[in-house]
Order: structure tokens, then sequence, then C-alpha cells
């Protein structure tokens, strides 16, 4: 079998393409050289892997502890078989939540844990949309001119799905309890310029779990978070677009690089294969809902639903939560 190939994406700052290669089959060299380059582009493209759930999981490992592993993402019911059934209607929660990964993120920064990385796997893809967009927000942190750096610096927002669902979707979820739930009342600060970890390179550190800036205007943190993620998807040197053929396998870098889907006709299935590696404790942890600090975090949530639940009436959801009929 011929070495495996890393081929960097034509025309971008980031990512690469990575062939000549089965993953459930790599030893360990070939591991250090898939993280080397995993931490270099940013992302890579596995083609033609038909990835088992087990085996998406047995990868994920090798980057660290799971958030969860081999989960199905999928618009469809999912029965206790294992098969697919019907198509959920729009008006879901579950659709909800997925129309609102349409917007650039990066995930579980609204956990007191940020996450390390993320992987696809793609099952079954719809005939046209439904493509999975990928940001560099070190490319774009590099590129800022050095007032905005200089403004920026020491500067920290909080995160909340609660809010990135009620800013971008009108859609106000019931509250959850427990470990794990999405919706939970917390909200996490975190620094605007974030130092990687393992790689020592700064990155913007943004996305639309991003509000509140502390000491800022409402309408100044607003106005600078927008600001600060247009410039980094201007230049389309920044930006990636994968069209997901079924077998694709994709990881990239929760750290350093936002993401989105984009959309598709909901009516046709579309079955991802999902699998997050949870952060690092040093370096991604914010603080834990015990911690004295996050008290102003919740404050500052609620106060931001309650001016939201007004001026959300006239998107998509109309400032309403999903009903158990939905």
């Amino acid at each position: 079998m011929d070495a495996m190939c890393i081929t960097p994406v034509q025309d971008k700052v980031f990512g690469a393409v990575v062939t000549n290669v089965k993953l459930p089959r790599i030893d360990e060299a070939q591991f250090l050289e898939i993280k080397k380059a995993y931490l270099e582009y940013g992302f890579l493209v596995f083609p033609d892997q038909h990835l088992s759930d087990e085996e998406n999981i047995e990868f994920g490992r090798r980057f660290g502890d799971l958030e969860f592993g081999g989960l199905p993402l999928s618009n469809q019911e999912i029965r206790k078989d294992g098969s697919y059934g019907k198509i959920h209607h729009l008006k879901t929660q579950k659709m909800r939540n997925w129309l609102g990964n349409e917007g650039w993120h990066t995930d579980s920064t609204y956990w007191p844990i940020s996450s390390k990385c993320a992987m696809l796997s793609a099952v079954v893809v719809p005939p046209a949309g439904g493509e999975t967009e990928l940001a560099d927000m070190r490319a774009g942190y590099a590129a800022l001119d050095n007032a905005t750096k200089a403004r920026i610096t020491g500067l920290a927002a909080y995160h909340s799905v609660q809010y990135s669902q009620a800013n971008d979707l009108g859609d106000f979820p019931e509250p959850q309890e427990g470990i794990g739930g999405l919706f939970h009342g917390e909200a996490y600060l975190r620094p605007i310029v974030k130092t990687h970890p393992e790689t020592g390179i700064k990155n913007l550190f943004i996305g639309r779990h991003a509000f509140g800036i502390p000491g800022l205007t409402r309408e100044e943190s607003r106005n600078l978070l927008r600001d600060l993620l247009q410039f980094v998807v201007s230049d389309p040197s920044r930006c990636y677009k994968h069209a997901w053929r079924e077998g694709d396998t994709m990881i990239w870098d929760n750290r350093a690089l936002l993401h989105r889907a984009l959309p598709y006709d909901y009516s046709q299935p579309r079955v991802l294969t999902g699998t997050r590696v949870a952060g690092d404790p040093d370096s991604e942890l914010a603080y834990y809902p015990s911690d004295v600090k996050a008290q102003a975090g919740r404050e500052a949530l609620a106060a931001e639903l309650d001016m939201l639940r007004d001026e959300g009436i006239d998107k998509l959801y109309g400032a309403t939560t999903a009903s158990a009929m939905e």
C-alpha cells in the first residue's frame, strides 16, 4: 500500500485531505503524523472511510476523552433497533437545534469545559445542500490590525446556547436540569483571544454562542462580536465548504476553528455520525456552576433572554418554545 498522503486544501490557509489510509488500521506512528497535521492545518478530511460507530469512537479516543462518540446526528426519528423512521418536523426542538447549528460556532463553549475537537462521518447525505463549512480563527486573528488586537486584548464574552437559539431563531427552549443538558441557565465567560494550548498560536474565540462582553454596553458588545465574526469569514482563503460524500470522515480543532452546517431540503434524510473530544480542563475550563463566578453569568443570561423575548417575535420561531405535540 502506498504511504499515507496529506495534501493541503488548494487556495486555503488551512485544511488538508488525507488519502491512502484506513483509520481503523493506523499504527501509532501514523496517528502521530495525523495529529501533527491536525494541529498544523486545523482540519483534516479522510475520504472513503465508511467507519462504524465503534470505529468512530476508537479513533476519537486517540485524541482524548470523549464528550460523546458514535452518536447518530439525523433529522429522522431513530428506532430502538437503530433504523430510521419519519423526518422530524421543523418545529420540534431537535430540528430547532439543528437549524441553530447553521450559525457559525465552536462546540461546547456553553458547558464548563469546552471541546477540544469534533469529528463527523457521513452516512446518508441529501442530494443537494447540507454541507459543513469551517473558518480559521487563527488566520482571522493574525489578519486583524494592531488597533483591533489591542482593543480586544483582555476582553471576554459569555457563552450560552440558550442565548444563541433565542438570538438567531427566536427559539426559547424549556430549561433542562441535570448534567449534560444544553439549556441549563448558565453562561460561561471565555476570553475573546485564545492562545492554543498545544501550538501557542493566538486565535479569536467567538461565534454564535458568545454575548455580553463585560465592560461594554450591549450594543458595543453585539457590534464587536458581529464585526469580528464577519471579518474572519470575509476572506475566502479562511473558509472551506465540505460537500459530503457517504463514507467521508472529517475532524477539526474546536479550539481554533468555527464551523456551521448549511441548509438543505429538510424533507430529505441526512445522517452523520458525531464524535466529540472533551477539552483538557487545564486549558478549556471556564468554571463550574458551583464557582462564585458563575452567578454573574446566570444574571447576564437571564437579562439578555428577557430582552431577546421582545426582539424575537419577528424571527423564525417567534420567541416560542417547542410544544410536546410538535
